[in-house]
């Protein structure tokens, strides 16, 4: 009997310990890959973010540098200090102040600087002539700028006696001379880092040729950043500050500036795992106590059914099917309520796996979403597609789980046109055969981006072929009939369906019946059989429109025609 409690006691503490690592171990790694996962996600939306402000902020910059008034007091000044006359220049000077502070209240800049160039004969140097905005005591007349090169930049970092500022710079010119410069400068410092962190939801830092000059993070966590040096991560990469590992992700860079997105890894994990200790400890105590009140009961009665049940954690842990309920003994009801408790334990990290899993699908949705915007008149295209190739895959009775994989990577089957230049993938006009090669890159640049994220692993052959055609050919492969996958084959003919009734920029929308027609007459040659006539038949079954009826004109006139839909525009 001895034995046999001292058996108990060991196996609740082994099965509760074994619990209780996997659970950390689990939960820290999911953790951190979610945390990475977030700031990649931030860092992809930030920057086309940035890039639209910084576009936005040149475009302004230039607007301003053309104000006729400027422009003239600029150059009467340039004239009068090239002739060398003894003049008084005060009042062009107070001219273009006065134009410098009317701009200055109408940006968002922290100063408005307007910088002439120098007069020094040791290099291209440029002087500030005037300047305005709630930081324009730190350009004061006369000052020289740190480098003409810094100055000329149309984006860049500029270090002044007080205080680090990002500029926008454009050239005042007058029939193509440059007779000045005008900057919109905006400084550095812990506010603006606390404006990054509301853009990117994450800690933020600003650091300058390896020094630290602007931050959210606390005194002792910057300094930790500070003395990494050049060990810091140039793009993303996990440092350790202090006691707790962070990732880190470069937002963008400005000249020698990096911005850059910091969150623990540490502090969420244990979050998490603090709970969950909590929970277990409670179920290992309860469980010590009730086997130190009942041993004698316990050792007569329970050791053949807590031995039953070690073996099922066991191979519950082994196979990982975590979802899977543990049947109760009915022998005791000790026994019982522990197994329920574990069950319960066990269906909360599913249903957390289940709420990662969601957050996946939400990036996906994001990354679809942003691709679209890319294109006013494709916007909704992947949502469309992947509704469609669903509705198809549960008319063919796929299965549930391809079902999934179906619905992802619909979504996701043009990825690759994230590779595709502006002036092809946006022209308005047809496109020429050299254009049409580089649009039909566009799968297999996808599945070299999924390539490297295994969970999306399952996903590739859908972006890869579903250019794919029975006839042998579609691209990039040139496979023939059913050396294409069902799913990528289904993807092709929603993908295609969508593109006909979606108004383009290079043509208006096609009619739903004339849609359907095109399938029909391409069935066999472009598009799977069983996939057009599973269509067919889910889009009636939909409530769709009435294609006995509405077909039989279209057909008739679309058999004159033998130009392939599919070559007009990859879709």
């Amino acid at each position: 009997m001895v034995r046999t409690l001292i058996a108990t006691f060991c196996a609740i503490a082994v099965v509760l310990g074994a619990a209780f690592l996997t659970l950390t171990i689990e939960t820290r790694l999911r953790v951190q890959a979610e945390v990475a996962a977030n700031l990649d996600a931030s860092q992809r939306a930030f920057a086309m973010l940035e890039s639209r402000r910084r576009q936005e902020a040149q475009l302004q910059a230039q607007n301003f540098a053309d104000s006729p008034t400027l422009k003239a007091a600029l150059d009467t000044y340039q004239a009068e200090t090239h002739r060398g006359a003894s003049g008084d220049t005060s009042d062009l000077v107070a001219t273009v102040q006065h134009e410098v502070e009317k701009l200055s209240s109408r940006v968002s800049a922290d100063a408005v600087v307007v910088a002439v160039p120098g007069q020094r004969r040791d290099g291209d140097v440029w002087d500030v002539l005037a300047s305005g905005g709630a930081r324009s005591t730190a350009w004061p007349r006369g000052t020289h700028l740190p480098a003409a090169g810094d100055a000329a930049a149309a984006d860049s970092v500029v270090a002044m006696p007080a205080g680090t500022f990002r500029v926008v710079s454009a050239m005042v010119g007058l029939q193509g001379v440059s007779i000045g410069r005008l900057l919109l400068a905006t400084s550095l410092d812990d506010r603006y880092a606390r404006e990054l962190r509301a853009l990117s939801r994450a800690q933020t830092a600003v650091i300058v040729n390896g020094r630290v000059i602007a931050t959210t993070l606390d005194p002792a966590r910057k300094a930790a950043l500070a003395a990494l040096g050049a060990a810091l991560p140039t793009e993303k990469g996990v440092v350790r500050l202090g006691t707790d590992l962070h990732a880190v992700r470069q937002l963008f860079r400005s000249g020698a500036a990096g911005f850059y997105a910091v969150d623990s890894i540490s502090a969420a994990a244990d979050q998490v795992t603090t709970a969950a200790s909590e929970a277990i400890l409670v179920i290992a105590l309860g469980a010590l106590g009730l086997g130190a009140i009942v041993s004698l009961w316990l050792a007569r009665v329970v050791a053949r059914p807590i031995d039953h049940l070690s073996q099922q954690l066991r191979r519950m842990t082994s196979a990982r099917e975590f979802s899977r309920r543990l049947p109760l003994s009915g022998s005791s009801q000790e026994l019982d309520a522990l197994t329920g408790t574990f069950n319960e334990m066990m269906t909360s990290l599913v249903a957390a796996e289940d709420e990662t899993e969601a957050a996946y699908v939400a990036a996906i949705k994001a990354l679809a979403a942003a691709l679209d915007a890319r294109d006013p008149y494709t916007s909704g295209h992947s949502e469309r597609v992947s509704a469609l190739a669903v509705m198809v895959g549960r008319h063919m009775t796929v299965a549930d789980d391809e079902i999934e994989v179906l619905r992802l990577g619909a979504l996701l089957h043009d990825i690759g046109k994230i590779g595709i230049r502006d002036r092809v993938l946006s022209k308005l006009g047809p496109l020429t055969d050299e254009e049409f090669e580089i649009i039909k890159t566009h799968p297999t640049v996808g599945a070299n981006i999924l390539r490297h994220v295994p969970f999306l692993t399952r996903h590739m052959p859908i972006v890869e072929l579903h250019h794919e055609q029975p006839d042998g050919r579609g691209y990039p492969h040139g496979l023939f009939g059913h050396a294409t996958p069902l799913l990528a084959r289904i993807v092709h003919v929603a993908d295609a369906f969508d593109a006909m009734t979606s108004a383009r920029a290079y043509r208006p929308a096609q009619g739903e019946s004339h849609a359907l027609a095109e399938l029909t007459r391409h069935r066999g040659t472009q598009f799977d059989p069983e996939v057009v006539d599973a269509f067919m038949a889910a889009w009636r079954a939909q409530g769709g429109s009435d294609v006995e009826s509405e077909l039989a004109p279209i057909m008739a006139s679309a058999r004159t025609a033998h130009t392939p839909i599919a070559a007009e525009r990859a879709s």
